[in-house]
């Protein structure tokens, strides 16, 4: 049976890799040496020239918000532009709520 394997992404490069998954190694980019954050099973990267995915893509897993997969709905909402990503900042700010909990929220109330 095949391994189950999982993104990786380094922001640096705009790059994203699939490898199994393993929770004691620390995966490093092989262009740049620099370490990667693991994005999840369900993560689709962004076309290396879009700088403003990438961009909400960064801020997104800073905060630690990744791409896995539940039961059967897959990762859930995720913003797609800075100007979401903007709105839930400014909402979590004023509300008092966490920010990885404000980002992957559908609507504002």
């Amino acid at each position: 049976m095949a391994t189950a394997r999982t993104s990786y992404v380094c922001l640096a490069c705009r790059a994203s890799y699939k490898q199994p998954y393993d929770r004691t190694r620390q995966r490093s980019c092989p262009r740049c040496a620099e370490p990667l954050i693991h994005a999840g099973s369900a993560f689709a990267p962004p076309r290396r020239r879009d700088t403003a995915a990438w961009r909400t893509l960064t801020v997104l897993l800073n905060v630690g918000v990744g791409f896995h997969k539940s039961c059967c709905g897959g990762p859930g909402y995720r913003p797609r532009t800075l100007r979401e990503v903007r709105e839930r900042m400014t909402y979590a700010e004023r509300s008092g709520e966490p920010v990885a909990r404000s980002l992957v929220r559908y609507n504002i109330p």
